[in-house]
């Protein structure tokens, strides 16, 4: 779960890492006037995304009538196709260097990494290709709590002689070490996967952390309450950005679901929108794909696949049912592609949470889209016998399911039959 910067910059600043002056988070232009803030400043947009200097999410005004036109253009075109709804307002601060630090594991040691340059800033990623002897990493071994003193001045040693010397004169190894150290034991206290300054500004008046990036393990989020406490966090969120309405739904039933449509997308007319309630991750995934390619094969890429859904080992009868709930909410959605492949699951439970959210919103009026799929593995027998008996009981509300029992049919075919129904009865061709 990442961090916004000023969530960050607030950690940082408890653990004696120095920050620019903070003015406050503002959510319209107006508020800018209800800030005590000296000018020039820096308006940051506050959204999840990396890159946001270059896509005009970062910009210095340098009076207040400025910062209302920025800010008010930030607030409308966002960054990167993400909406912003809010932007951290501090202060703007002189520029003589830039240094990159960061830490997180290295995904095939298991052990963790401090990396750092002397040459930290936007384009950090260019430097680490063109230019690798300019990054410096150590390796921890053992999953240290605190860095080793030697190692720390070590690197801020190296750093300090790749800084111009005009640089050094105004900033100090010590300076740097501890930076180096707070940022590490950081990583560690918050079981951060990365805790990262790019660019720490050395400025007239030492280092400052100019942005803050922060991602915590979602794994361990359980051992940070004071943390979550401290920054007001109550819902996981997205590395992206916040999570949308269907994610938030999903989330609060217990599975997994992401949207890959903005959710301010607009609708093509000429083209069906396809929800997906797969097995498991992986053919969740794959079924993105599949649903996708046979679009593209046989209908003309007139079709879109509008979510990725993992309902994890055994889902319960109430989940299935609300996954299923949750894609018939979703007006953009035409068809729903389901596939149960009990192993762990069981197709029982999965046919009678299916036919549990048909037949309540069947009985309440509310909108049902048709269903294909397929079912094999754990429990089909009885499954099949519910989904008999289910169909002869309520015949009228199950005549948009079309389940296929067993390996007679590839899901292929069962998501060109789908694609095909939905056609017909729009009278496409």
């Amino acid at each position: 779960m990442r961090l916004y910067e000023n969530e960050a910059k607030q950690l940082f600043a408890e653990k004696g890492i120095p920050v620019p002056r903070q003015y406050g988070v503002i959510h319209s232009a107006l508020e800018l006037e209800g800030l005590n803030a000296n000018y020039p400043l820096i308006l940051k947009a506050l959204v999840l995304v990396g890159g946001r200097g270059k896509a005009g999410g970062i910009k210095k005004a340098k009076d207040q009538s400025e910062a209302k036109a920025k800010s008010e253009e930030i607030f409308k075109f966002g960054v990167k196709g993400y909406p912003v709804k809010t932007l951290l307002v501090e202060e703007a601060v002189d520029q003589l260097a830039a240094c990159y630090i960061g830490v997180t594991m290295d995904p095939l040691t298991f052990n963790n990494v401090v990396i750092a340059s002397a040459a930290g800033g936007v384009d950090i990623e260019t430097v680490a290709r063109d230019t690798p002897g300019a990054i410096h990493r150590i390796e921890i071994p053992g999953n240290e709590s605190k860095l080793p003193p030697s190692l720390v001045t070590g690197l801020a040693r190296k750093l300090m002689e790749e800084l111009p010397a005009s640089v050094r004169a105004i900033t100090s190894t010590e300076e740097l070490t501890k930076i180096i150290s707070n940022v590490y034991s950081l990583y560690q206290e918050a079981d951060a996967k990365i805790c990262e300054i790019n660019p720490l500004i050395i400025t007239p008046r030492g280092p400052v952390a100019a942005d803050a990036k922060i991602v915590l393990d979602d794994n361990a989020l359980y051992r940070q309450p004071k943390l979550l406490e401290t920054l007001g966090i109550t819902d996981k969120r997205h590395d992206a950005a916040e999570l949308t309405t269907n994610e938030r739904k999903a989330q609060a039933n217990g599975f997994k679901y992401v949207d890959l449509l903005p959710e301010d997308a607009p609708r093509d007319p000429k083209k069906i929108y396809v929800g997906l309630v797969p097995g498991g991750a992986g053919y969740g995934i794959f079924s993105i794909d599949e649903v996708a390619n046979i679009g593209d094969r046989f209908f003309r890429g007139r079709v879109i696949p509008v979510n990725f859904m993992d309902s994890g080992g055994g889902p319960s009868q109430h989940q299935v049912a609300q996954m299923f709930h949750l894609l018939m909410d979703y007006d953009k959605v035409d068809l729903i592609i389901t596939s149960r492949f009990g192993g762990i699951s069981s197709c029982d439970i999965f046919i009678r949470g299916v036919v549990e959210a048909i037949r309540e919103r069947h009985a309440q009026g509310k909108r049902i889209i048709p269903i294909y799929g397929r079912m094999v593995g754990t429990d089909l027998p009885s499954a099949r016998e519910y989904l008999e008996k289910a169909k002869a009981e309520t015949p009228e509300a199950l005549r948009g399911m079309t389940i296929m029992v067993g390996n007679q049919v590839i899901m292929a075919d069962v998501i060109k039959d789908g694609i095909n129904g939905v056609f017909t009865a729009k009278g496409w061709k």
